[in-house]
């Protein structure tokens, strides 16, 4: 396995890259690797975080036939078999920046459940998580928003809305812009993550 070299600014030009064979080759050579290394370096440090065995799965995009995907990530879940269906973590790139998620998609069947138990511990939710960190109601945008900026009410409607909205999604984390240096820096930038993922996995606790 490769060692982790940082994330630099050909991994983000990749989805600039017109053409979904095209881009598609560049992803498969230049950044699916450094997601792999992620994949091997975090799945024991996310078990041990969690207390449930975790498994990671890099996002093939095998079902586009036109469109080359606008993001690529790695996922790490307790199912050997698939993330999307259960509360999961991400590390991934949109064009413009890397992002750093806890995140309850779509397909999760526990949603209700999930919700439910955020609403009931909203306080601690708010105390843990850091009001840098941000939220998202949607996987496949790159826009998100700072708990800062959405303060107690603003996250309560995300994750009321997690129960209420047959697609609604909840992602919560962190961003970082593609020029950040950190990103180049390996060693920083897996201390970095490992914090973020601190938190991410008492709110995964907090959630089940």
């Amino acid at each position: 396995m490769t060692a982790f070299s940082g994330f630099h600014q050909e991994d983000f030009d990749v989805f600039a890259i017109d053409g979904l064979d095209q881009r598609m080759d560049a992803i498969k050579t230049i950044v699916r690797p450094k997601l792999e290394a992620l994949g091997h370096h975090f799945a024991p440090v996310l078990s041990l975080k969690t207390g449930d065995e975790m498994f990671f799965h890099v996002a093939k995009h095998a079902r586009r036939t036109v469109n080359p995907p606008k993001d690529t990530w790695v996922a790490w879940a307790n199912d050997k078999r698939g993330y999307k269906k259960h509360p999961h973590f991400q590390i991934g790139l949109w064009q413009t920046h890397l992002f750093v998620w806890y995140a309850v998609i779509y397909e999760a069947p526990a949603k209700t459940e999930i919700s439910q138990s955020l609403q009931s511990k909203l306080d601690e939710v708010m105390t843990l998580v850091p009001d840098t960190f941000r939220w998202s109601p949607d996987h496949t945008e790159p826009t998100s928003h700072s708990q800062a900026e959405l303060g107690r009410d603003g996250v309560k409607k995300l994750v009321d809305r997690l129960a209420q909205v047959k697609k609604a999604e909840l992602l919560c984390g962190i961003t970082i812009d593609r020029h950040d240096p950190v990103l180049a820096d390996p060693e920083a930038l897996l201390e970095r993550l490992e914090n973020t993922f601190t938190v991410l996995g008492k709110l995964y606790t907090i959630g089940r």
